[in-house]
């Protein structure tokens, strides 16, 4: 299936957006822009405990974003990922589309363009490369780029550090709820918790005021946690207002996403964010999904509904959550 890459667009010499990139007025950045002074919260995870599971708690609640810092992936190792990432992006047209994937037939892992269209049809000016990690029962190495050949060593060590800071937030959220520690874990499939590296690559955008490199929306998954490179662009909603979120060397972007909304009986808030994009440079953002298995049941978890406190969701496998997200149906 041929598809037209916006980075092969962007490099093209183009001047102008073709029109399915220009999004309608109420959407443009240039009409919606982010609220100046707000500043999204900042934490470290060497905090007192007491204090951390605080800080988180909160966060969660009001914003369903943080960024954390102090987190013990080595600064090096991210600086890796990005690097290998960069390279794959670089590489020749042909050469990424030996790893073409086809989500028209299911299959979601590998190089890719957005073109779903949505009702107005419009599309997001950003490529990107999806694969999953974690557990190894379900990676296929195949998928993953080849060039460079240090991509897998780097995203593998990657991996590691990522599931041990995932295990980590869980504990704290869990905690945040008053639950047990280990209770967000189990409930998300425990070891068999799924990890999506999602590479997305925003090329320099001839009217960035006019597009957007990912529409609004919230993450289906439980957590994403990304790295961005220092090029700013994502903005998450806030009591009305987009509030840029600015770029901190080595720390990373946690998002809430619907599945710890779901299982927090609506505490924990899945966050509204969107992507903007550059007119001179290239953005980039290595995102990694946590999500559950398919089979998982998620519901409101029983500590956390009584008769003062309803389940404010109905309880449903994640794939049938999925398969109604994906379709725009009534969850």
């Amino acid at each position: 299936m041929e598809v037209e890459r916006v980075q092969a667009l962007a490099y093209g010499g183009l001047h102008e957006l073709p029109a399915e990139f220009i999004r309608p007025a109420n959407e443009r950045p240039e009409n919606t822009k982010a609220i100046e002074g707000v500043h999204v919260p900042v934490i470290s995870l060497s905090l007192p405990h007491d204090v951390l599971v605080c800080e988180i708690d909160k966060a969660c609640s009001e914003w369903g974003f943080f960024l954390i810092t102090d987190h013990g992936i080595p600064g090096p190792l991210i600086e890796r990922l990005q690097e290998v990432g960069q390279e794959f992006f670089k590489l020749p047209q042909e050469e990424k589309e030996k790893y073409a994937n086809d989500p028209s037939k299911g299959s979601f892992e590998g190089y890719g363009t957005k073109m779903t269209k949505n009702l107005e049809q419009k599309v997001e000016w950003v490529d990107y490369f999806f694969h999953l990690m974690s557990p190894p029962s379900k990676v296929n190495h195949d998928i993953w780029p080849q060039k460079p050949d240090t991509y897998r060593g780097v995203t593998e060590e990657y991996k590691k550090e990522l599931l041990r800071v995932t295990y980590q937030l869980l504990e704290l959220l869990s905690e945040g709820l008053g639950l047990d520690v280990n209770l967000l874990k189990s409930h998300l499939g425990g070891e068999e918790i799924e990890m999506e590296m999602k590479i997305n690559m925003y090329p320099p955008c001839p009217q960035p005021e006019l597009a957007l490199g990912v529409e609004p929306h919230t993450d289906m998954s439980a957590l994403t946690l990304l790295v961005p490179n220092d090029v700013p662009g994502l903005q998450v909603w806030k009591e009305g207002n987009w509030v840029a979120v600015d770029y901190i060397p080595h720390a990373l972007f946690v998002h809430v996403g619907d599945q710890i909304e779901v299982l927090s009986n609506g505490k924990y808030k899945s966050v509204l964010h969107r992507s903007l994009v550059n007119k001179e440079r290239t953005r980039m953002s290595w995102a990694v999904f946590c999500a559950p298995p398919h089979e998982a049941m998620i519901g409101p978890l029983p500590g956390l509904i009584d008769e003062q406190n309803p389940a404010k969701y109905s309880t449903k496998t994640f794939a049938e959550f999925r398969y109604r997200k994906f379709n725009k149906l009534p969850q």
